[in-house]
């Protein structure tokens, strides 16, 4: 039996865990803009402008738009080309 302080701890080691993970993606997805080339230079600016500013909520949407799009199509050449 954990108790009531172990079970407290534990919920404290998951958030933190949880914080140093996001922090980890936030500076992963800050990079990955910062090495993109974009077809226009005013986007790269654009998107280091909302990932730093908004965040996590910003790593987030520049993934899903961004990166995970490209994933996606990169993926697809490569099954075409098989």
């Amino acid at each position: 039996m954990l108790g009531l302080f172990g079970l407290l701890g534990l919920f404290w080691i998951i958030i933190i865990g949880a914080l140093i993970a996001l922090f980890i993606f936030w500076v992963m997805m800050i990079v990955d803009v910062a090495q993109r080339k974009f077809p226009e230079p005013n986007q790269q600016l654009i998107w280091i402008l909302v990932v730093v500013l908004a965040g996590y909520i910003g790593a987030i949407i520049y993934y899903f738009v961004i990166k995970r799009k490209d994933q996606l199509k990169n993926t697809t050449r490569k099954s075409r080309r098989k």
